[in-house]
């Protein structure tokens, strides 16, 4: 039987290397990698030992690259301690190793429906550099003190050593936390754990609360994910946001706000990730205009936020098409690096300012920086990168993260060409996505595809609304084609 899966891996590997991205790790990489032979769990003498504690993992089900685990202790004043440990990459990662130019190339791992690549060869980021069940691994701890309002009342960062009492997925979890479905079966035979979940879910909700009524925006795209029976292409899912998963999302934005502060307040030089405020706000003035909503004429989150609130309640089955034109018009998060004093660069989208990515070591390269300069800092050593390496490596990162996408959305389309090659010639209801000087690109409503709109263009701008007919699809490239028709 012919393999859809082999042949989407074949035509990742192409664009990846198209790209500049490295498909394969260089024989040195390889010879590094056979003379790791432990966690480097020996350095754990002068550290906290913290592996009694509940920790656990919360990840997509079939999720091996562990990063981070949670934990949480209530204070008496009614304010909980949040403990997020990192899994310490460098400890076998170090700098300027083989494995590290490689990571340093790509600076993330690729997920695509035909493969994933990682940043790290699977030894490490599926085992040894994992925070995998009853494993003890070390890790660098941010510990937050959050009040009944959301607000952080304290915070420090310290190596220590944990382990992972429960792997958990998003899913089954949420389910749970909803009501809708039992406690997963790990929940139920960890003592304590379904306590421990629920205290995390009430203060992740508390943080995303303060957050949102700063003017952190509530946008929801869409992400179809390649379904298979065996090595055939069947359908395209589209992965929902849920409580779980807001849950890890809202204690990583957390970690991540506390680990940049650290490194300012210590006078370190340190990437940020940002997102500027947007170019074409006038265009998303349009949009909401186009639903009775006034915006201001100046960038303004709060007010955006509250528009894109009343929509999802408004019309929750077409507010991921509203959400992703809005993402498109918003712009792109980069690094930057931030070596003020004082104020800090602002992310727009999440409404906070002075934000790194920190907690994803074993697939984001800005990550294994962030965590070696922390590292260094803790122990009052120098700062492992000079100002200019860093700069050099924010621009970088940015560039290579962006070709990484560009594989993924081309994978994405190539699984959607594979799917959509029997259906030439049918009519679809669609959603105007992107429009440039390369042409307009419009989304189905169902099958949740994205394709060119080749005729009928114009007149047309990010938001609108259109019928299409299907009129080619090309796998190896991932294109689809559409022609506008009821005009």
């Amino acid at each position: 039987m012919h393999s859809h899966r082999t042949d989407l891996k074949g035509i990742a590997r192409r664009a990846m290397i198209e790209r500049g991205l490295l498909p394969d790790f260089s024989a040195a990489a390889m010879a590094e990698l056979a003379h790791i032979q432990t966690s480097a769990t020996n350095e754990r003498s002068n550290m906290r030992d913290l592996t009694g504690l509940l920790w656990a993992s919360i990840d997509n089900d079939d999720s091996r690259d562990l990063d981070q685990l949670t934990v949480a202790r209530p204070l008496p004043d009614r304010s909980v301690k949040i403990l997020v440990a990192i899994a310490d990459v460098d400890a076998l990662v170090t700098k300027d190793s083989a494995l590290d130019t490689h990571a340093k190339h790509n600076t993330t791992s690729v997920y695509t429906s035909g493969d994933i690549f990682p940043m790290l060869p699977e030894k490490l980021s599926t085992d040894l550099t994992s925070l995998g069940e009853g494993q003890d691994r070390l890790a660098i701890v941010v510990e937050i003190v959050v009040a009944e309002d959301g607000a952080v009342l304290s915070s420090a960062l310290y190596p220590a050593l944990v382990r992972n009492h429960a792997k958990l997925a998003y899913n089954s979890v949420a389910a749970w936390l909803a009501g809708s479905a039992p406690a997963p079966e790990r929940v139920m035979s960890v003592s304590g754990l379904d306590a421990q979940l629920r205290l995390q879910d009430q203060v992740a909700q508390r943080l995303k609360l303060r957050r949102h009524q700063q003017g952190a925006l509530s946008l929801e795209t869409i992400e179809p994910r390649a379904v298979f029976e065996g090595e055939v292409l069947t359908a395209l899912r589209v992965e929902q946001k849920n409580r779980a998963k807001e849950l890890i999302e809202d204690f990583m934005i957390a970690a991540n706000q506390v680990t940049a502060s650290y490194l300012k307040g210590k006078g370190v030089p340190s990437f940020r990730r940002i997102l500027r405020s947007p170019e074409r706000w006038q265009r998303i003035v349009e949009v909401a205009a186009r639903w009775g909503e006034p915006l201001p004429g100046e960038p303004n989150a709060r007010a955006l936020e509250a528009f894109l609130v009343k929509r999802r309640q408004a019309d929750p089955l077409r507010f991921p098409d509203l959400s992703l034109a809005i993402v498109k018009l918003i712009g792109r998060g980069e690094y930057v690096l931030d070596q003020s004093k004082d104020g800090a660069p602002e992310h727009f989208g999440l409404a906070v300012k002075g934000y790194t990515h920190s907690t994803a070591p074993n697939r984001r390269f800005p990550d294994l920086i962030t965590q070696r300069l922390i590292k260094a800092t803790l122990a009052g050593a120098p700062t492992p990168y000079r100002p200019d390496e860093l700069e050099y490596l924010a621009g970088h990162c940015t560039e290579k993260e962006d070709d990484a996408e560009r594989v993924e959305r081309q994978l994405r389309k190539s699984a959607a060409a594979l799917l959509l090659e029997s259906r030439i010639g049918q009519r679809f209801d669609a959603i105007v996505t992107g429009t440039s000087d390369k042409g307009t690109w419009v989304r189905l409503l169902e099958p949740p595809v994205e394709g060119k709109l080749v005729t009928g263009a114009s007149g047309l701008d990010v938001g609108d609304t259109a019928r299409v007919e299907l009129m080619s699809t090309n796998v190896e490239r991932g294109y689809i084609d559409f022609s506008r028709v009821g005009l």
